[in-house]
């Protein structure tokens, strides 16, 4: 493997949009050289690529951006492993929070659904109506005519 990466080279083996690569360098996530005439060409390092992977790691776990690179960060720093363990496992806590907040909130309106529809069923079952439909009106007979000869 290369120690350097094009924007086609990533977006290839990550699957991505290079308009994507571009956004998440917008955001300071990577930060590639630039070559080229007038600096248009970007080259990604081995840590672009590993900031790249870690992003969508994030992604995955359904965390913002701004965690994903508050976690990335103290990657950057000095090699305190407790200080980047304990700045992950908080951006975690909060994120699996969030997202248990937001099952109670599906499941209590799960709940209130099951408990129309079974109204509702039993409302459709005291019905007379058995297809729940207003009968048709029925049309009057053909008036008969007599033809003379």
């Amino acid at each position: 493997m290369s120690t350097t990466f094009s924007i086609g080279d990533l977006a290839r083996e990550f699957d991505l949009t290079t308009r994507a690569i571009r956004f998440y360098e917008d955001l300071g996530l990577l930060q590639p050289e630039r070559t080229g005439p007038l600096g248009r060409n970007r080259v990604y390092s081995v840590r672009d690529r590993t900031r790249l992977k870690l992003t969508l790691r994030a992604k995955r776990l359904g965390l913002s951006l701004t965690e994903a690179k508050d976690i990335i960060e103290t990657y950057d720093s000095p090699r305190d492993t407790g200080m980047q363990l304990t700045k992950f496992l908080a951006v975690l806590d909060a994120h699996r929070a969030r997202i248990e907040e937001q099952m109670a909130d599906l499941q209590a309106n799960l709940d209130e659904i099951k408990v129309h529809q079974r109204e509702a069923r039993a409302l459709l079952a005291k019905t007379d109506a058995p297809t729940n439909r207003p009968a048709k009106a029925k049309k009057p007979p053909a008036a008969q005519t007599t033809h003379v000869r």
